[in-house]
């Protein structure tokens, strides 16, 4: 009596919930593996240069601030301007960080960049770490990108001798 609600099914015969619950399992098992794709070696060299770079920043906007005069400091800026240009660089390059998966982004890091280096014209002392970090950005840019386009070809080339 087979076909009545609550008959077992033949085992080789699947029912349309079970074909949907494995059209479904498939999509998950999709999405996870999107989700759960490796970043790319030139993003995570972004986000630990960024990340390092907040610090300094944070640093360096106090002791600007702190050096100084209360009369005004460069070209005539209250004291405490110091301190607010700091905290919208250092937002910035927190929104470049979660960015980065877009490729604009790192034009926003190159940007950031330069916005540390012009710092130099504040207190002469960001000259030294805006073109510090400028080189090591510059480095990790290039090789990150070098190692992207060699794990590519290599997962390229896997694919090919696997199928």
């Amino acid at each position: 009596m087979s076909g009545l609600p609550g008959d077992p099914t033949p085992d080789n015969e699947a029912t349309p919930s079970d074909r949907a619950s494995d059209e479904s399992t498939a999509a998950e098992a999709q999405a996870a593996a999107a989700a759960s794709a490796p970043r790319s070696v030139r993003a995570s060299l972004a986000s630990i240069v960024l990340g390092f770079e907040l610090l300094v920043v944070f640093l360096a906007s106090l002791v600007i601030w702190g050096l100084t005069p209360d009369d005004g400091g460069a070209f005539g800026l209250p004291r405490w301007s110091s301190l607010v240009a700091g905290g919208i660089v250092i937002v910035l390059m927190i929104a470049t960080i979660g960015l980065l998966k877009h490729r604009w982004a790192y034009a926003l890091g190159w940007a950031v960049q330069a916005l540390i280096l012009l710092a130099g014209f504040l207190n002469a002392g960001m000259f030294f770490i805006g073109a510090l970090f400028g080189g090591i950005w510059t480095y990790c840019m290039i090789v990150g990108e070098r190692i992207d386009r060699e794990k590519s070809a290599a997962l390229a080339d896997y694919r090919k001798e696997h199928e």
